[in-house]
């Protein structure tokens, strides 16, 4: 009888564990919040994986569209706050890809209830979550968990939180900073907020059709006395404001008075009757 009891005792234990460890991939979690907020989270114990895309649909099995791919997949707790999800039955799964190039989409997942649950959950090294209940004491707990619980970062990126232990957030931090020209903002200690880099539009003025220092029209062109050139010149809105039939010597000044306002135009560059450039110039106020 003992020895049936004890092995009852163990088959009842890999029960449990697996089932604490249901969001360990390929498997994850789906839970519906308030507002019409959907949480996808998991744990990520593999190192070869290279991406992970959320996909949602209104059917199980087809229709499923990435909503985000996640910027570092390697973080081992990590999830996405969907809060554009339509009313109608949802689905989730994932798409993930394996440095070997193979890769695999999980099963499919409708969110599950919010139970309120205050219970803390935390990672071992053997990547199995385990929850304490309020009835055990905080010297129970050290006891079970046997070492201090891991500082951990809240970062977000746009919609997606990512949960960054404390020694793996260098990595993160020289990744993003040498990589990226993001800028990390620490919204407190152990919270950031990525901000991500937009590069402004750079404008390249044409080498053939400028406005110089004092605001009027340099025209430069090469081989005059072998080659025909002629210009149109067009307001931003491509309506005519006048040509130049033909270009005989340069440079050419066109006075800057001749377009009436300031602001931007469009010009037309021929040469031999060929178009080999439209391009724009600004011309300015004070005049």
């Amino acid at each position: 009888m003992t020895r049936i009891a004890a092995v009852l005792i163990v088959i009842i234990s890999a029960l449990s564990v697996q089932a604490f460890a249901q969001d360990t991939l390929p498997r994850f979690t789906v839970v519906g919040r308030a507002n019409n907020r959907n949480v996808i989270s998991w744990t990520n114990p593999f190192k070869s994986i290279t991406q992970i895309g959320i996909q949602r649909s209104t059917d199980s099995t087809k229709n499923f569209k990435t909503i985000i791919t996640v910027p570092d997949p390697s973080v081992q707790q990590n999830g996405f706050a969907d809060t554009k999800a339509p009313s109608s039955p949802i689905f989730y799964r994932l798409f993930i890809a394996l440095d070997s190039g193979k890769y695999l989409f999980t099963n499919s997942k409708r969110p599950g209830p919010d139970n309120g649950s205050t219970d803390e959950s935390y990672l071992f090294d053997d990547n199995q979550r385990v929850k304490f209940s309020d009835s055990l004491s905080s010297s129970q707990v050290r006891d079970l968990k046997g070492k201090p619980k891991e500082k951990m970062y809240v970062v977000k990126r746009r919609e997606v939180y990512m949960n960054i232990p404390e020694n793996g957030f260098k990595k993160f931090r020289d990744s993003l900073l040498y990589l990226t020209k993001d800028t990390m903002l620490y919204v407190s200690a152990d919270s950031i907020l990525i901000k991500p880099y937009f590069q402004k539009d750079i404008f390249l003025a044409s080498k053939y059709v400028f406005t110089e220092k004092y605001g009027n029209v340099m025209i430069v062109l090469p081989e005059t006395d072998k080659k025909k050139y002629s210009v149109s010149f067009f307001e931003e809105n491509k309506k005519p404001v006048f040509d130049i039939k033909e270009i005989k010597t340069t440079p050419v000044v066109v006075d800057k008075t001749n377009f009436v306002h300031s602001g931007w135009f469009w010009f037309e560059l021929f040469e031999n009757g060929e178009l080999i450039e439209r391009h724009k110039f600004f011309i300015p106020k004070d005049f």
